[in-house]
């Protein structure tokens, strides 16, 4: 099928498959948080086994849970979210399913940014979407301006962003929403990072635009990657339309799982996950600085997008060189798209320090004899 046929590959996906071949690589490719989960997650999914919780919850969620994710707005962002409006779904990615198939139909356009997050348009080609690419650069700190939308039905947006960590400022934000809402663009903002973020405290979506669709998730933030749960929050108006969806696709969301976040927000535990990637960040961040050119320090996520032109002009390659010779995974920027990638890397700093210091090290050695020799 020619929709299928256009679905990318990731090439980190190659990249970690041969890292774990060699026992002494350093990891810089997976956005994979190490850090474990709030203690209460472990205790409760314990707990769920132990009371054999294997049955099917709702097909839209546990309602302790959706009220738990609604308390979670209104802590964070002062915001009132109804738990109706709210579906829990398998990871963040099935959230981005069940939005594309909601607003838009078959041959839509689904604006999104480039470079940006790849599983975007894959899911678009998926369901028969067209991506329309919005190429970003440093000058507008990657993000998407207003004045960029145009010509679309729906306008996919990453805050923070992955692969660049950039954070839309809340007066950005609020005009986009506007923008789409003047357009009847539907707007899908992706705050899946929400939480790691450094110094500054964005602002949901949802303040913006009744008509906005956030998306959530307990993968990063809360260090619950493999138990595969994520959140959307709907207008009111999609929310029947959504429970069809679920009730056909996922049946309902994994239901260990679901247990298990009821104890995941453990706020103080979570400031100090904050905090430890916040000094992650500043590390690498400064340790990179002099072997890479960095456009800016990442606000967000935990990524750095680097790029590597002074050395190469073809970043998969570059990548598959320092895998090789020094035994060091980075992911390459066509990843992320086309526009300006192939001389970008990103790097991850989901890794305690001594480790990522080693990574540097290997860095600095290997990139000062290649050099040397050219």
């Amino acid at each position: 099928m020619e929709r299928l046929s256009r679905l990318t590959p990731f090439y980190v996906m190659q990249i970690l498959k041969e890292a774990s071949s060699y026992p002494d690589a350093i990891h810089f490719e997976v956005g994979e948080p190490d850090l474990p989960p709030p203690p209460g997650v472990k205790r409760a999914l314990a707990e769920a086994v132990e009371r054999e919780r294997f049955g099917y919850t709702p097909s839209d969620g546990l309602a302790q849970l959706k009220e738990k994710i609604a308390a979670h707005y209104h802590r964070t962002y002062g915001l009132e979210v109804e738990p109706e409006r709210i579906l829990v779904t398998p990871g963040s990615s099935g959230a981005f399913l069940m939005a594309y198939a909601l607003v838009c139909d078959f041959g839509a356009r689904l604006g999104m940014s480039d470079p940006g997050y790849p599983s975007y348009k894959n899911f678009a080609y998926i369901l028969g979407i067209e991506p329309h690419f919005i190429d970003v650069t440093a000058k507008s700190d990657y993000c998407i301006t207003p004045d960029r939308i145009q010509n679309i039905d729906a306008l996919q947006i990453s805050n923070p962003a992955n692969p660049t960590g950039n954070i839309y400022p809340d007066d950005l934000l609020e005009s986009i929403a506007k923008r789409c809402d003047e357009k009847g663009v539907w707007l899908i903002s992706d705050e899946l990072y929400h939480g790691l973020v450094y110094e500054t405290h964005p602002q949901s979506a949802l303040a913006f635009s009744e008509r906005a669709i956030v998306i959530g998730g307990f993968s990063k933030y809360f260090c619950m990657p493999g138990l595969r749960l994520g959140w959307i929050v709907l207008p009111k108006e999609l929310v029947q339309k959504a429970q069809m969806i679920a009730q056909n696709i996922f049946i309902a969301p994994p239901t260990l799982s679901q247990y298990a976040a009821l104890e995941a927000f453990d706020y103080p535990y979570l400031d100090g996950v904050r905090a430890t990637y916040q000094k992650r960040r500043d590390y690498l961040y400064e340790a990179l600085s002099d072997l890479f050119d960095i456009p800016a320090k990442p606000a967000g996520a935990f990524y750095i997008w680097a790029d590597v032109s002074r050395y190469s002009d073809d970043s998969a390659a570059f990548a598959k060189e320092l895998l090789q010779k020094i035994h060091v995974a980075v992911t390459p920027g066509i990843d992320f798209g086309r526009y300006g990638t192939r001389r970008f890397v990103r790097f991850a700093y989901t890794r305690h320090i001594d480790h990522m210091a080693e990574g540097v090290r290997r860095l600095r050695d290997y990139l000062a004899s290649r050099s040397a020799k050219t």
